[in-house]
Order: C-alpha cells, then sequence, then structure tokens
C-alpha cells in the first residue's frame, strides 16, 4: 500500500504527482529530492533506493533518467513497491513509445488515466498492458522521432550494416502510424548481464551470466509464434561437459543453462523435443524467458593491472585491457574504475599514443581512478598508466590497500552463452501475411572484477 505516487526529472520537477491517501504532506517530492541529491551515508555517492524521513518511507527507483518514486508510512515490502515503480515505467513506456520528460509532459492527461487504473486507493491494481487497454482508449500524442537525441538503449543497436529501425525503441503499442495502419512487427532481444571476477594473475575466480529474452509484439490479430533455440541447449548442471568451444561467440558446442522459467503464455509442449517455445504473446514488453548459467564461458574482456612503488610517496598504476571477441564487434560506453590508497594525493595519467575517444579522472573524495572508453573494438588492447603521489609511506602492501579493478561496458550483437534463437515463426493469416521480425543481441556487465 502507497500514499503517494509521483515522477520527478533530473532536475527536480514535478512532472506526475498523484495523493492517493492523503496521509503525507504535498511537499514530500522536495523533501525526497533534497535528501536524494545531497545524500550523506556512509561512503555512498548515492541515496539507496529506500529510506525513510521523518517516519515517511520513500522507495524510488530511477528509469531513463527520471525518478519514479513512491511514499507510504506504512511497513511495506520495498522488493514489491521497487516491482512496482518498474512496471508503472514500463506500462507509460509501452503506451507513449517512448519514456522522457518530454513524453510524459505531451501525454500528462493520458499517464494520469493510466495511474488510476494501476493503483486504486494506493493498492495496485493490475500492471498488464493488454489488461489496460479494455479500459484506457486514448491515444497518445507521439513525439518526433527525427528531433528526438539518440537515446542509449536505442544507440546499442544502431549499428553494422543492418540497422535497426527507428521505431524499434520508441513506438507504442496503441498507437497507429501515419494514414491510421499499424505496421506489424515483433522484437525479440536477447540480453545478457555477466559476472566474472579475475585473480591477480589473470584466470577467472567466478563467472556467472543471468540473461532474459525480452518480446515486444505489434502484430495484429495475436497470432501465436514459434520461437526455437538452440538444438543442443541442455538445462542443468548435470546435463553435459563444462567444456566449451571458443572459437566464436556463435560457435558451435553445447549451451547449458543452470536453470531458467518462462512467461506465463509460453506453452512448452515442444520444448524437450526440439527446443522450441510456443506463445500468444500479450501487448506490450514481457520476458519470454528468464536463465542463469554459470558454466565455463570466455569472457569479453581480459584484465591485467599492476600497481607498485616507483620511489618515496610514489606509485605506478598499470591497467590493460583487451577485447577478446570478434573484430565485427563493437563494445560501447567502457568505465573501468579502481580504487587507489586513501593517503593518494595527486594522480597524473598517461594515454597511449593516438588515443581517440578517452578520458581519464581522479575522485579525490573517493579515492578512485576512473577511465572511459567511447567504443572498443574487438581484438583491441589498450592500456592507461597512472602515477600516484601520496602524503605518506605506504603501509606495507599496495596491493592490500588498492584496487580491485572494475569495468563497465555494453556489447551490442554479442552474447556470452552463444543462447540463439534459430528462428522466429509467425502463424500465417494469409499468402501476403509477412510481418517484420527482429531479433538482437546484446551483452552488460553487471560485476566485472579483477584483483590486484
Amino acid at each position: 500500500m502507497i500514499s503517494q505516487f509521483f515522477i520527478l526529472s533530473q532536475r527536480g520537477d514535478n512532472i506526475v504527482f498523484r495523493d492517493y491517501r492523503g496521509e503525507v504532506s504535498k511537499g514530500s517530492a522536495e523533501v525526497f529530492f533534497r535528501k536524494a541529491k545531497f545524500w550523506k551515508g556512509d561512503e555512498a555517492e548515492e541515496a539507496p533506493p529506500v529510506f525513510n524521513v521523518d517516519g515517511v518511507n520513500y522507495v524510488h527507483a530511477k528509469v531513463a533518467g527520471l525518478m519514479f518514486v513512491a511514499t507510504t508510512r506504512v511497513n511495506v515490502s520495498p522488493s514489491l513497491v521497487l516491482e512496482l515503480l518498474h512496471r508503472i515505467a514500463r506500462v507509460i513506456k509501452d503506451y507513449l513509445g517512448v519514456l522522457n520528460e518530454d513524453s510524459l509532459r505531451k501525454n500528462f492527461v493520458l499517464v494520469y488515466e493510466l495511474l488510476d487504473d494501476v493503483i486504486d486507493f494506493g493498492y495496485p491494481q493490475t500492471t498488464s498492458t493488454e489488461v489496460l487497454k479494455s479500459y484506457v482508449f486514448n491515444e497518445p500524442i507521439l513525439l518526433d522521432s527525427a528531433r528526438m537525441p539518440p537515446l542509449g538503449p536505442a544507440a546499442m543497436f544502431m549499428q553494422g550494416t543492418k540497422r535497426m529501425p527507428g521505431t524499434a525503441v520508441t513506438k507504442s503499442v496503441v498507437a497507429n502510424e501515419p494514414g491510421g495502419r499499424k505496421r506489424d512487427e515483433i522484437f525479440v532481444d536477447i540480453i545478457e548481464k555477466i559476472s566474472v571476477t579475475f585473480s591477480s594473475s589473470g584466470y577467472v575466480l567466478t563467472s556467472e551470466v543471468d540473461g532474459t529474452i525480452q518480446m515486444k509484439s505489434y502484430l495484429s490479430g495475436n497470432p501465436e509464434i514459434r520461437l526455437a533455440l538452440n538444438e543442443d541447449l541442455s538445462i542443468g548442471k548435470s546435463a553435459g561437459s563444462s567444456m566449451y568451444d571458443y572459437r566464436s561467440s556463435a560457435g558451435g558446442g553445447t549451451v547449458i543453462l543452470d536453470d531458467c522459467n518462462f512467461h506465463e503464455s509460453v506453452h512448452l509442449d515442444n520444448f524437450d523435443l526440439d527446443r522450441t517455445l510456443t506463445l500468444v504473446p500479450p501487448d506490450g514488453e514481457f520476458s519470454v524467458m528468464n536463465y542463469r548459467m554459470t558454466q565455463e564461458f570466455k569472457p569479453p574482456f581480459r584484465i591485467n593491472a599492476l600497481i607498485e612503488e616507483a620511489g618515496s610517496l610514489k606509485a605506478e598504476v598499470i591497467i590493460k585491457i583487451r577485447a577478446d571477441f570478434l573484430s565485427s564487434v563493437t563494445a560501447n560506453t567502457v568505465a573501468v574504475q579502481m580504487p587507489v590508497p586513501k593517503y593518494t594525493t595527486r594522480v597524473s595519467f598517461q594515454l597511449e599514443s593516438g588515443a581517440i575517444g578517452q578520458a581519464t579522472d581522479f575522485k579525490e573524495t573517493n579515492k578512485r581512478l576512473e577511465w572511459s572508453l567511447n567504443k572498443i573494438v574487438g581484438g583491441a588492447e589498450h592500456t592507461l598508466r597512472a602515477k600516484l603521489t601520496f602524503s605518506q609511506e605506504s603501509h606495507g602492501n599496495l596491493t592490500k590497500e588498492a584496487g580491485p579493478v572494475s569495468m563497465n561496458f555494453t556489447i551490442p550483437m554479442y552474447n556470452a552463452s552463444r543462447l540463439q534463437v534459430r528462428y522466429l515463426q509467425i502463424a500465417k493469416k494469409s499468402t501476403n501475411y509477412n510481418p517484420y521480425r527482429w531479433v538482437r543481441y546484446v551483452t552488460q556487465s553487471n560485476s566485472y572484477v579483477a584483483r590486484l
């Protein structure tokens, strides 16, 4: 049960505000923003997703640069409210096509109508786009996609010879195309978040893949869909060997998942026989399948880091990263971070000659090095050198006072588990019915760490 729901911009502007129970003061949005913006915690840079101020619980989630916030005075489950906030964001995105400040301001009437159907007197009713279409009939005012800045998730897929259409991320599930017609198409995204820990000598200590197959359907008439995965897909650790063929991200070898679960609309009648999923996709975006893999796989990046003394009150750090994937694949928005000893006062950086699209920074308050790279092409290797100046002598082993090195990245058209969609078959309503099909892969870092 929640008392209020509101959406704030990055500047703290109140875009949407709904008070369901009248238990919390109207100035709660300003109280929340001041507390979150100037948060002072135990070495925490940002406010946690849940905190309490003067007896009011504030639960918030950041989605697409906006802050979705719920307040309550009762002791509700934080995970329940966080899930509700993310589902509200997804419903709004399904209706508006794109989720940002401009689209919310242009469609605030539609957003308030959605909120009144999703939540009643503080209690969640439904977050299903398919159910809401029976009650909410207003069409959104669509933004001009040509004038919109490229969004992060959309830009991930805008490379390679076959580009994704602009409607892939910015299309509403209820609005028609110009001329009153709807373009039949379906999008399937295989999104994987990988966690890898390297030892100081470069060996993989732990590795895990958390993946999901996301689907968004714009098909008229709700036709049946058959989604075929790898024929040699095995589920369960005892299903086969852990030895993998490292020839490519899409190479051969058995794909072994530890476990998985499916959306309620998926029929598994033929899954054990030929690894095909049959479903009638509901409206909006949903997860067809979630899976986890702890079997050995080839990490996309190798990290080598070294810190050693370089004279009195000085030390040198060397960080090397190598992209172990095909040259046809490019990683985007790569960021490398490394904590340094707390008595570090100054850092000077040295990038390799001819470095383009790279930036370095020393966060003095957190005593952390930051190295950002706009992109890394497969097979490339990059090196950063940093000279540290200390205010006092180091206490013994530097490697115990610095590190580990962590890395964040996004790699479109690459998947570590090698789970593949063999084909996407749509039941034909007529001989000339041939909707567009888009299958996309993306790998993101979850916890990618190298010890010193």
